[in-house]
């Protein structure tokens, strides 16, 4: 399911993946959009970012019914120089039941909240990332895509 051939994502992307903690995903239904802000973990083995979710939340229906997002993780500052962030799009993939216990275990390691919840655990698999990295220059872009 989660299986590649894709080019390695740079080290400069990943880091900045795993130093952040929510995205914001964009759905849409009958061309309207929406967007959701997702507490996510990133699993680098399945190149996916693991989130929990209701199913009767908008964005899931919208995901479940068009399962193409895309996202994006900022870098809040008002320093030019150290702006950075990504945006992404990918595919909602459902979890197998192996894979839901797997993935609960690292979500409720860094979100232990989440021991007293019922998870509902998604990924989205990217096959886009576009990576603004100011500390490298200014307007400098690091891009990233699958060979799907």
């Amino acid at each position: 399911m989660f299986e590649h051939a894709s080019p390695p994502i740079d080290s400069r992307i990943l880091e900045f993946i795993h130093e952040h903690h929510v995205l914001t995903m964009a759905t849409s239904h009958n061309n309207v959009p929406w967007v959701a802000n997702c507490f996510y973990y990133y699993s680098e083995e399945w190149n996916a970012f693991v989130f929990t979710s209701e199913n009767h939340t908008r964005h899931m229906q919208e995901c479940i019914n068009n399962p193409e997002v895309s996202g994006s993780i900022v870098l809040e500052t008002t320093m030019t120089g150290l702006i950075q962030g990504i945006q992404f799009s990918g595919r909602l993939v459902e979890l197998d039941i192996e894979q839901k216990k797997a993935a609960r275990k690292v979500y409720v390691k860094k979100f232990p909240v989440a021991l007293l919840a019922e998870l509902h655990l998604w990924t989205v698999v990217p096959y886009f990332i576009k990576m603004t990295h100011n500390r490298l220059g200014f307007g400098k872009k690091l891009n990233w895509e699958s060979q799907q």
